[in-house]
């Protein structure tokens, strides 16, 4: 199970990757543009906390009950936070995703809140411009981009 689960967050991760570029993109035109806040835009913004949030279920997943990697790691929590691998699974990337989550919710309400289109593009492109500057921190860029591919 484990395998099957990690190959899914591990793919996940590319669509929540696109989706925000799409976010960013639409967000930053809109703003710098003065473009009107579309239902496309909210639409956008929607489908990219969507995949954040289901990327962040797969991780408790694997995180809680399939990780050999956390499973190790608080055998001796302590111990662990000394091995950077170990501290980064069990603590940097579970602490950075749910950050990630929060920010990109947070943008999304926020911009919707918000009472011109300049201003929800405005909200759309700092929060998730800060989402995606967690995820980019926060993503083990040392594991396979393209798992299963050789």
């Amino acid at each position: 199970m484990h395998p099957v689960v990690l190959a899914i967050h591990n793919i996940l991760r590319w669509v929540v990757l696109i989706l925000a570029v799409v976010a960013l993109v639409r967000a930053y035109l809109g703003w710098f543009g003065k473009r009107e806040y579309t239902e496309t835009d909210r639409k956008v913004g929607v489908l990219f906390s969507i995949a954040i949030d289901i990327q962040l279920l797969l991780g408790l997943i694997l995180y809680i009950f399939l990780s050999p990697i956390t499973r190790t790691a608080f055998q001796d929590f302590s111990a662990a936070m000394a091995i950077a691998d170990l501290r980064f699974f069990a603590f940097d990337h579970i602490a950075g995703m749910i950050l990630v989550v929060i920010l990109v919710h947070v943008g999304s309400i926020l911009s919707k809140r918000a009472d011109s289109s300049i201003a929800k593009h405005r909200r759309a492109a700092i929060w998730y411009s800060l989402a995606v500057l967690v995820v980019i921190f926060s993503i083990p860029w040392w594991r396979p981009l393209f798992p299963g591919l050789g």
